[in-house]
């Protein structure tokens, strides 16, 4: 093909890929929306409270980047496990069971919403978010991410976090 003077010439083709590329993109980011409001819908407590989407964005990132520097994390799990791990508080306070509904919930959508994991993805997601409270450590890179995004998110409720509680190194790099 031939392009402008001055231009960087495309090859034929290139133009259908980048839209088949944004695409997919788009379709992504349209399921990801759906299911956010999904969890939403269900979701009992106030929005703008301790354990609420502001701190599901919050574990979202810090995960994404300790998956980025653990060898062997999914990047995908970690972010499904920010969605749902509070998801289903029944309050602010002491909720034992929360992880265990969260992880209900994320099941409840297997079928829908999460059609693209495969088995060990869910496996890992439904462990991650029933144990999140039990104050446990692991060797699973992408359960350590899970749980150490969580536990960096604690000064939100007055707690700092403790190198001992986390499993990933990158965590535990966060720690002043």
């Amino acid at each position: 093909m031939q392009g402008r003077e001055g231009s960087i010439p495309l090859r034929r083709g290139a133009c259908h890929g980048a839209w088949s590329l944004l695409e997919q993109w788009r379709a992504t980011l349209e399921a990801m929306e759906d299911l956010l409001r999904a969890i939403l819908e269900e979701y009992p407590l106030p929005k703008e409270g301790l354990h609420g989407p502001r701190h599901w964005l919050r574990v979202s990132r810090v995960g994404l980047e300790l998956a980025k520097a653990t060898p062997g994390a999914d990047p995908e799990v970690e972010y499904l496990f920010a969605l749902f791990h509070d998801a289903c508080r029944e309050n602010e306070h002491t909720d034992p069971d929360h992880g265990f509904r969260g992880a209900a919930l994320a099941g409840s959508m297997r079928g829908t919403h999460l059609l693209h994991l495969n088995d060990a993805q869910f496996e890992l997601l439904r462990y991650a978010c029933t144990h999140h409270t039990d104050g446990e450590t692991t060797t699973d890179p992408t359960i350590g991410c899970c749980w150490d995004a969580d536990r960096l998110d604690l000064g939100r409720v007055g707690i700092e976090p403790e190198a001992e509680y986390l499993s990933t190194a990158a965590g535990r790099k966060l720690i002043p």
